[in-house]
């Protein structure tokens, strides 16, 4: 402990964290790097793999994806206008000349500045190995940038075998991260993402073995093409699994057994997403709003620890805004005749992502702005097409109006194929978190005598406020209600959308009931990336950890497993949030 309050904290890492991998898995990327990094890798979580299968699949899940009913239009063309209304901007179809307002204009490609960028081209993948030009059987090792900290469109393929006096050219088993985003339809591959809505994504379509075995390869590809960790030394790293509350305990054993069994690290543990962010920010007391690619959850943290019963999941994230920019502007008529597929083409939904982050906002008036839109035709080279973007202040203001960005037609798997009895949350319910001694922060703390309810099916039409005033008003004291109001953090990559801010904190205001004592609401400002806050917390709560007392080791976890009443238990992390704060406040 005097060690811990004497070292500087730069050289903590650097003495702690070289061994250290934190791994942040998501539905659409997984955060990954040693815990001594300032920011992690961040790479498409996915991998496409070569296919005979006919007819092919351009993506393994696609049979799960449904179209726009009737009523859900309806409902989305209803909470347009909702939203044009409150941003003082035509209703969906009224012609401009017939306004009955003063209209307000705003350019996104001059405000904020930092979205005046050229929208990047991405060119198809090369899904052939690289032919070395020896005629023997050679093993080439692509070595990546060491200061690149995102997926590198160039080719990485570790171990590429030639046979002798081969001249033909041969198809690539496997493709990870950005790459597989960029494979044509043409070619002989189909896209698999092993999360989606943030679950493993087992269905009829995607069975569990195939999803673990997706898994295990794409990690073990960032761990040797990204980080340099061969095999015969991965015994030698401890990992951190950042994972999130949606993730029930039967899919967390899955990920330990690939981490422990399959990756052969020597020891593990596991942390929630929330509570790592807490973490990340240095704060002690938070309302954490994870606003992923997928998935927005949220939760309450009260002096380090994660409260159960705040914890609400909603099932629509970034992805949902790109789809929904898409609709906008095919309804306005401004986006170009192509074909573009944000469901069944995986480089438009990437053309779409950077359309939204260099151009939505939020803000008053009608935002436009002059953008290059890119087409990505089978087995054409891609085409530019210079257009007008429209309205694009709507798409995220479908955050707080859900129904805008019908969710529906991209549904979370069905939980009937991998479900277990409990959640990553639940099993602590069962536990005696007063005396005993050994862990005497607890003495106080107050024991809940009922279960929480599980809110991962919540209603799609409550909104990001909502939710948020929900989970905050979950806590049931006052006290605790205006600390958290008031210490709201916005986390993930959607939370990177300009004004998002004083959205969340004007609407909250007005979504918490009037006979409630709270007339002030606060988003506290990140330290860091957003999008990298719980990878960040993770890395904070494993080198504070000195004891390593709820670690579990590779031998124990192939052997017997853990169990109840074992006093390692990848489950309870109550007891290890509450030792690492006790680090942090010394």
């Amino acid at each position: 402990m005097d060690y811990l309050k004497t070292v500087i904290p730069s050289n903590l890492f650097a003495e702690r964290g070289t061994n250290i991998v934190v791994i942040n898995p998501g539905s659409a990327n997984i955060r990954i790097g040693l815990a001594q990094q300032d920011t992690p890798f961040n790479i498409p979580h996915c991998i496409s793999r070569r296919t005979t299968q006919l007819p092919k699949r351009n993506v393994q899940d696609q049979m799960l994806n449904s179209q726009v009913t009737t009523a859900q239009h309806m409902e989305r063309e209803r909470a347009y206008d909702i939203i044009a209304s409150l941003l003082r901007i035509p209703f969906l179809g009224e012609e401009i000349a017939n306004s009955s307002y003063a209209r307000k204009m705003g350019r996104v490609d001059t405000d904020p500045p930092q979205n005046n960028m050229k929208e990047p081209v991405f060119s198809w993948a090369d899904v052939f190995e690289k032919n070395v030009p020896p005629p023997s059987v050679t093993a080439v090792e692509d070595a990546p940038n060491e200061g690149d900290t995102s997926e590198s469109p160039t080719l990485k393929e570790s171990k590429i075998k030639v046979e002798p006096n081969s001249r033909e050219r041969k198809y690539r088993e496997y493709i990870c991260g950005e790459e597989a985003l960029r494979i044509s339809p043409t070619e002989p591959y189909c896209l698999r993402r092993p999360i989606r809505r943030g679950h493993l994504n087992v269905s009829q379509h995607y069975s569990t073995q195939q999803v673990l075995e997706d898994l295990h390869t794409i990690w073990d590809w960032i761990l040797v093409e990204k980080l340099h960790i061969p095999h015969r030394e991965r015994n030698m790293y401890s990992a951190i699994l950042v994972i999130p509350e949606t993730f029930d305990n039967r899919e967390i054993k899955e990920m330990l057994s690939i981490v422990l069994h399959d990756l052969c690290f020597g020891s593990a543990v596991v942390h929630q997403e929330g509570l790592a962010a807490a973490f990340g920010n240095g704060l002690s007391t938070a309302c954490i709003v994870n606003m992923g690619a997928q998935v927005t959850s949220v939760i309450c943290v009260e002096d380090g620890v994660a409260l159960p019963t705040t914890h609400i999941s909603l099932r629509f994230g970034g992805e949902d805004i790109s789809r929904c920019l898409l609709w906008t502007q095919r309804h306005h008529q401004t986006w170009p005749p192509i074909r573009t597929d944000a469901l069944s083409k995986p480089v438009d939904l990437l053309m779409l992502n950077r359309l939204k982050e260099s151009y939505c906002q939020i803000k008053e008036g009608e935002v436009e702005a002059v953008a290059m839109v890119h087409s990505y035709e089978d087995g054409m080279p891609p085409g530019s097409h210079k257009t007008r973007l429209t309205a694009l202040n709507v798409p995220p203001m479908g955050l707080f109006y859900p129904t805008l960005l019908v969710p529906d037609v991209y549904p979370p798997p069905p939980r009937t194929w991998l479900k277990d009895c409990d959640d990553m949350l639940e099993d602590t319910w069962h536990m005696d978190f007063s005396g005993g001694g050994a862990y005497p922060m607890w003495e106080s703390y107050p024991v809940y005598q009922t279960k929480p309810k599980k809110e991962d099916d919540i209603g799609l039409d409550i909104g990001l406020a909502e939710a948020i005033t929900k989970s905050i008003l979950a806590t049931g004291r006052i006290d605790l209600q205006r600390k958290l109001f008031c210490s709201m953090q916005l986390i993930g990559g959607a939370a990177s959308v300009y004004g998002l801010i004083p959205a969340v904190e004007e609407r909250v205001l007005h979504a918490i009931p009037s006979h409630e004592a709270i007339d002030t609401v606060e988003v506290l400002q990140s330290r860091t990336n957003p999008a990298f806050v719980s990878w960040k917390g993770g890395a904070i709560l494993g080198i504070l950890d000195i004891s390593r007392e709820a670690w579990i080791h590779r031998e124990d976890w192939i052997r017997n497993g853990i169990h109840i009443g074992s006093g390692r238990k990848y489950k309870d992390s109550y007891y290890l949030q509450a030792q690492a704060m006790c680090y942090m406040n010394l």
